[in-house]
């Protein structure tokens, strides 16, 4: 029972009352299609399954009214079965069980009364139930007659103190067994289980098991259709189901939106409201799920209280809800309610109606204002007038994108330029064409809901060529969105062809910034360059011509190609796009800008909750591609902090949502942090598997390729202790980055610095900037740089300089605590060497931050520095739980299962030595005291034999 369990749950306990002698009752109640028979049913074979006697009874408005009929049926039901009583065990209640039965008269002409009725059905439950325990099931108790109800609300009161259950179904429509309910439940002579639509997991659930698959298989279309349409009432998702898989057998031919059975179900619910009722609702289906009950009730012509009875009556059938506070807007309890309506109406009677409540709602609210334009477009649409509901569909994009509130206003503009497109005709004027494709191109990919567009058609030949060159020019833009770098660079050559010669305007700024972002996606030395080049001309043009959203979306863009190596330059950038934006009042660039200087200042905050405000604002807007990219830099603000689990979940969540886009480079960016992560914790196998999962998908994102090696693999290395392997991923980031330039930050001004300084490749001849770098950059380079920069002071004889410099470095590391601690590691050694800072102090935080993380080979080596210092080192022998199970019932010690990993991965005594600090000696007489203990002959052996181990 998905969904139910703790349903399921109180019906098994009230069972196993009654088996051992306390009776009780359930109502289980909820709206149609909620499942109330379905669970009934799992109660009767939970009841049969633990040997107990269970018979169930309907009430039914079906044929001539039946006195008493529920209990009757499963008076029947019992006498098939054989589990009837006779008559004489009841006493002087035999007659009257066996006159129900019969549905004979009474001799003395006088029918039983209900508390007659009522105390038989009571003794006859007690004599069933009395060795087994009974249920007794009523369904639909909602249809039941008076004299029913009498005996049920009599059984509620003595129940108690028999061996049985009662479990009455019944709907929520307000009649007397509802009240019966609520009755019981104040006396507490009842428990109501009211059911609740199901959560959207428990839909997935439902649809795989009605599919046989497994959950992680269900279709994602058929996923969102079924969680979207049915509200959650189970009924009508197992029926979406049902439908969709009926699809393939009548391809070719139009199904309808509706399955039928559902479809049935609304109709009769609907043909039970009367004949305004009926009207009520099909006209209300023209304005979608939701719709405003004053522009109905005008556009009707009802008077109010008739209006208000069907209203009512529409509540109570659950074919209606409201939709907020007040009572001036409803919605259809599921979408598909409204479309099955939608269907049952004809072409003309639709037009006539749509046509009416469009004048209502220009009579009622003059100008069309907020999102009343949407609604009148819907109506235009069905009333056949195409050219009008485009226009006003284009309207109402446009102030959807201009709303500074709201949720997912570009997905709603998105929806309505959709629909705007579908209704143009071949006829239609080609200006008419070119505004909706245009609002259509920029919509889907300022959203990146590239999923939502549909094949768009070339522009028209009637256009001016600068505006075709426009179209051409946005449709690069999504191809590049959409990771298509030929498709774009086609419509781009197109896009030029049509402005030879033209002076710079807004339509070549527009072809020059698409063109900027098309170069971000070659393999070319000089693409930055490039990007930079054009997008400057494009920011140029646009502030000439006024097209400010053109220009705010090359300032930013020359914000981002500006950042890695001018933070001052890049802000300024995003400053002046969000000025431009403010002014014009256009919250979809000025939300972008926000976020781009949310990403500027994680790297100097404290704590990066500007940029998970900006990320959710993204969201809020529908702007995927700046809200994946701040995700991303949040994501690597969090792993840098340490907070790994945080960064888990934000990628998994990011990561699923561009992967189900077909985002590819957001989907790239999401999967190189999921390395980075794994990385930043050492753990290599986690890393490398991330690593190949990320490799298909670096041609969408070429520039991150540097920070694969530097982020991720670099970084693993160094926590590994293997800082050869570091120091050669490190210059083949530099090399990726040589050959294609990126935005990314891979560590080239921060550790590869100190990485260089500490080797003796940079001095401070080659390195003039060491100590500007300290003082400015992101915090994550700078702890790294400022340490560099105290080495270099260090070795040019200016302690107290260093001193003070790498106290700075430390300061700005405090956000970053393994970082911290692996910068103390690095620099320790120079420094005990050159006589400043504290050496000793710093190993000993280090060795037990990493001892801690379970990074045993850098507290290792802080251990060995620390002994080679002369200093005192805390033992870790009672730390044993690192050495495998196996190696420690040999007798293996901590400081020996360091030295046989590295046996196992058959490196030399004399690399040992140098990776662990300690004496070539020392090596060797762990080795052997290693391959003693674990009986094996030589190095090959025990490393052929303990590779998995270590």
């Amino acid at each position: 029972m998905i969904g139910r369990t703790a349903e399921t749950e109180r019906i098994t306990a009230a069972l196993a009352a009654a088996r051992s002698g306390r009776g009780g009752a359930l109502f289980v109640t909820g709206e149609p299609g909620i499942g109330k028979t379905r669970l009934a049913a799992a109660a009767l074979d939970a009841a049969a399954s633990a040997d107990m006697v269970a018979v169930r009874g309907r009430a039914s408005t079906v044929g001539p009214p039946v006195p008493y009929r529920p209990l009757v049926e499963a008076l029947l039901l019992l006498a098939r079965a054989g589990l009837l009583p006779d008559p004489e065990e009841l006493g002087v209640y035999g007659p009257v069980m066996a006159r129900l039965l019969s549905d004979a008269p009474d001799p003395g002409g006088h029918a039983a009364s209900h508390i007659a009725v009522a105390e038989t059905m009571l003794r006859l439950l007690a004599a069933v139930g009395r060795q087994r325990g009974c249920l007794l099931v009523l369904d639909d108790l909602h249809d039941a007659d008076a004299g029913t109800l009498a005996v049920v609300e009599y059984l509620l009161d003595n129940i108690g103190q028999q061996p049985a259950v009662l479990l009455l179904v019944a709907g929520r429509t307000p009649r007397a067994a509802t009240e019966l309910a609520l009755r019981a439940r104040q006396r507490e002579a009842a428990e109501i289980l009211d059911l609740n639509p199901l959560t959207r997991p428990d839909v997935r659930l439902l649809v795989a098991a009605e599919l046989g698959v497994a959950p992680v298989e269900v279709c994602p279309d058929l996923l969102h259709r079924a969680v979207t349409g049915s509200a959650g009432i189970p009924f009508v998702v197992k029926e979406l189901v049902h439908h969709h898989a009926a699809r393939p057998a009548h391809r070719g031919e139009r199904t309808p939106s509706v399955p039928s059975t559902v479809a049935d179900d609304v109709r009769r619910r609907t043909e039970a409201l009367g004949p305004l009722g009926a009207r009520f609702l099909g006209t209300a289906a023209l304005f979608g799920r939701r719709f405003p009950l004053p522009v109905l009730e005008h556009a009707i012509g009802a008077d109010h209280p008739a209006l208000s009875e069907v209203l009512r009556a529409a509540l109570a059938s659950c074919l209606i809800t409201p939709d907020g506070p007040g009572t001036q807007w409803y919605a259809f309890r599921h979408p598909l309610v409204g479309e099955a309506l939608l269907d049952d109406l004809g072409p003309g009677e639709r037009a006539r109606r749509a046509r009416r409540a469009a004048r209502a709602l220009a009579h009622l609210h003059p100008g069309l204002p907020g999102t009343w334009r949407a609604h009148a477009a819907r109506l235009h649409e069905h009333a056949g007038e195409a050219h009008e509901a485009v226009r006003l569909y284009c309207e109402a994009a446009q102030r959807a994108m201009d709303e500074a509130t709201g949720e997912r206003p570009l997905d709603r503009a998105l929806e309505l330029l959709t629909r705007a497109h579908a209704l143009l005709e071949p006829g239609a004027a080609p200006e008419l064409h070119a505004t909706v494709l245009e609002l259509l191109l920029d919509t889907a990919a300022r959203s990146a809901r590239l999923d939502r567009l549909p094949d768009p058609p070339a522009p028209d030949h009637g256009l001016p060529a600068a505006r075709r060159a426009g179209i051409h020019a946005r449709l690069g833009a999504v191809a590049t969105l959409a990771g298509r770098p030929a498709e774009a660079l086609r419509h781009l050559d197109t896009a030029r062809s049509l402005l030879p010669g033209h002076p710079a305007d807004g339509h070549t700024a527009l072809v020059d910034l698409a063109a900027a972002h098309a170069e971000l996606g070659r393999l070319a030395p000089d693409r930055l360059h490039t990007a930079a080049r054009l997008a400057r001309r494009a920011a140029d043009a646009a502030v000439a011509d006024d097209r400010p959203e053109v220009a705010c979306g090359a300032l930013l863009l020359l914000g981002q190609l500006a950042r890695p190596e001018d933070e001052p330059a890049a802000t300024a950038h995003f400053e002046r796009a969000r000025a431009i934006a403010l002014a014009h009042r256009l919250p979809v660039p000025r939300t972008a800008a926000e976020v781009q200087l949310a990403v500027t200042a994680a790297g100097h905050e404290e704590q990066p909750t500007r940029l998970e405000q900006a990320r959710q604002d993204a969201h809020r807007r529908g702007l995927l591609p700046p809200a994946h990219e701040a995700g991303f830099a949040l994501a690597m603000e969090r792993i840098r902090r340490c907070a790994f689990d945080e960064a888990r979940d934000g990628i998994i969540e990011e990561a699923a949502e561009a992967s189900a886009l077909g985002l590819g480079r957001s989907l790239a960016m999401f999967r190189l942090a999921d390395a980075v992560r794994y990385a930043h914790q050492g753990r290599r196998a986690e890393m490398s598997g991330a690593l190949e999962r990320l490799e298909p998908l670096l041609d969408a994102a070429p520039g991150l390729r540097a920070m694969a090696y530097g982020s991720a693999r670099a970084f693993c290395s160094l926590l590994e202790e293997r800082h050869d392997d570091a120091e050669a991923e490190f210059a083949q980031a530099l090399a990726h980055d040589t050959e294609n330039p990126s935005t990314a930050d891979f560590g080239r001004h921060g550790i590869v610095v100190l990485l260089g300084v500490l080797a003796g490749r940079i001095g401070r001849r080659h390195c003039p900037g060491t100590a500007e770098a300290g003082a400015g950059g992101t915090r994550w380079n700078r702890q790294f740089a400022g340490l560099a920069h105290a080495v270099l002071l260090g070795r040019e004889g200016h302690p107290e300089q260093a001193t003070a410099v790498a106290a700075g470095a430390l300061a700005a590391a405090g956000p970053y605590p393994m970082a911290r601690r692996l910068g103390m590691r690095l620099v320790a050694r120079p420094a005990y060497e050159d006589g400043w800072g504290a050496s000793v102090e710093w190993l000993r935080e280090a060795e037990e931050y990493f001892h801690g993380a379970g990074l045993h080979p850098v507290a290792a080596a802080g251990r060995a520095l620390l002994r080679g210092m002369g200093a005192s080192v805390r033992q870790r022998r009672t730390g044993t739980e690192q050495v495998p199970p196996d190696l420690r019932r040999s007798g293996i010690t901590v400081r020996e299962f360091e030295v046989a990993r590295l046996v196992a991965e058959r490196i030399s005594n004399k690399d040992i030595a140098g990776r662990l600090h300690i004496s070539l000696r020392t090596v060797e007489k762990h080795v052997a005291n290693v391959l003693h203990k674990t009986g094996h002959p030589n190095r090959r052996a025990f490393a052929t034999a303990s590779r998995n181990l270590v």
